[in-house]
């Protein structure tokens, strides 16, 4: 299964593709069915997201393993195929974004999200608040990286 991936731009070719894994991954992630529609969930990522964030996807024989969106200063969404982690994917997409920023990053994930707690730990994030700042209303990490 250890398949070359690309990253690439988001194009709107893949609009559904990327929700469907989005809405795996993230549900898997928190034990819990997303609260947003498809279609909202849909229009988000193709009228609201591209306004505040670049989009880069990974794809594997065109489909769609992962996707980030993130701008100078924070990394808005990550999320792999639920199928396809720890394959690298999420570490290149990250390394991306971290070369592109102002040289410091924030972001936000969920305190029942244990992956990527370690996985933001392990690429140098350091929690920096806590609280509830999502929909969903579970507690929540605020996460800064800082170049060295």
């Amino acid at each position: 299964m250890k398949s070359k991936f690309i990253i690439t731009q988001y194009n709107p070719m893949y609009a559904e593709q990327t929700v469907e894994m989005w809405r795996k991954s993230k549900e898997q992630a928190i034990s819990q069915k997303e609260i947003h529609s498809f279609e909202n969930h849909l229009t988000f990522l193709k009228e609201i997201l591209p306004e505040q964030c670049q989009i880069d996807l990974a794809l594997i024989d065109d489909k769609v393993v992962g996707m980030i969106a993130y701008n100078e200063k924070e990394i808005s969404q990550l999320y792999i195929h639920v199928d396809y982690q720890g394959l690298g994917i999420g570490q290149t997409l990250l390394d991306s974004a971290k070369e592109k920023s102002s040289g410091s990053l924030t972001l936000y994930t969920f305190e029942v999200n244990k992956i990527a707690q370690k996985f933001y730990e392990k690429n140098g994030f350091e929690i920096v608040g806590r609280g509830y700042e999502n929909e969903e209303n579970l507690p929540d990490i605020k996460y800064q990286w800082i170049s060295k």
